[in-house]
């Protein structure tokens, strides 16, 4: 994620650019900026993004969110350029990418019956999908990554909020758990898969309950297998992670994958966002557990 600041230690500006895939969300993680206090701007032309931060600066602005994506044509993809000369002013720029899966997408669109960007008359709204992926393939890795395919919009909001909660100077270390039957997430750096372990869902007494609950804790920790697998866990991540550190990045995320996403990647993401909490930066997403 592209997050850069000045040689002061507080910037004058916090700058959120948010970019993604339309039909991602990008609308709901504007509103929620803006509820949150910040001048935001929707569909700006990439080309004005210095003239609008260097207005609002002279304005006495301190915080501004701008969503920049194909709306703008193919000024997006000039977008990896501005930013690098954005940060050579005193201010602080995070990038937000919005994601979600093509059949998503189109199912989101078909249901509103809106329009893509992209229609022209001539593609199908699967191939517009298709091509605004690769218009952005080059700036969807420049940012911090939400997949928002299994996401309702309280659970975005939500999750937006978290996001502008950290201390975004430091790198954070989120954990997020999911279900393999709804598909990997997209914004995954690290993915793990418990599927392996034994399935509390089998249990008629403990199929109701979620990783977070006492009996379902006890089960797995309780089966060696699970803490052999914790063990592995941690110490690649223990062992790799001064690496990404190195590599200036503001959000490592890391995914346990289980069945459903609600016994066993559920406990694996909190137990390991207790055991590096006093270590690291952390935040624990659950996907499933959100609808």
């Amino acid at each position: 994620m592209i997050s850069c600041y000045s040689a002061n230690d507080e910037p004058k500006m916090q700058l959120f650019l948010i970019s993604g895939l339309s039909g991602s969300g990008k609308s709901v993680a504007l509103k929620v900026l803006e509820d949150s206090g910040y001048y935001c701007v929707d569909n700006l032309p990439a080309e004005l993004l210095s003239s609008l931060v260097e207005y609002l600066i002279q304005a006495g602005y301190s915080n501004i969110a701008v969503s920049i994506d194909v709306r703008s044509a193919n000024s997006v993809q000039k977008l990896p350029t501005l930013l690098l000369q954005l940060m050579q002013q005193e201010l602080a720029v995070h990038v937000l990418f919005l994601d979600a899966q093509d059949a998503t997408l189109v199912k989101r669109f078909s249901e509103t019956r809106r329009l893509h960007p992209l229609s022209d008359g001539v593609r199908t709204l699967p191939e517009c999908v298709s091509y605004e992926r690769e218009l952005l393939a080059e700036i969807s890795d420049i940012g911090h990554h939400i997949d928002t395919t299994e996401l309702n919009a309280n659970a975005l909001r939500a999750w937006i909020k978290q996001f502008l909660q950290v201390d975004r100077a430091r790198l954070t270390l989120l954990f997020e758990s999911f279900g393999y039957k709804h598909g990997i997430p997209l914004d995954a750096d690290l993915v793990f898969d418990v599927r392996c372990l034994p399935n509390p869902y089998y249990d008629p007494e403990l199929r109701p309950l979620t990783g977070r609950d006492t009996k379902v804790i006890e089960f797995l920790e309780n089966t060696p297998t699970a803490q052999q697998m914790f063990d592995d866990i941690s110490n690649f991540i223990e062992r790799w992670l001064p690496h990404f550190v190195a590599d200036n990045r503001s959000y490592l995320t890391v995914a346990i994958g289980c069945t459903g996403g609600q016994h066993r990647s559920v406990y694996f993401a909190e137990k390991l966002a207790r055991h590096f909490e006093p270590l690291q930066q952390v935040l624990v997403r659950h996907r499933e557990l959100t609808q």
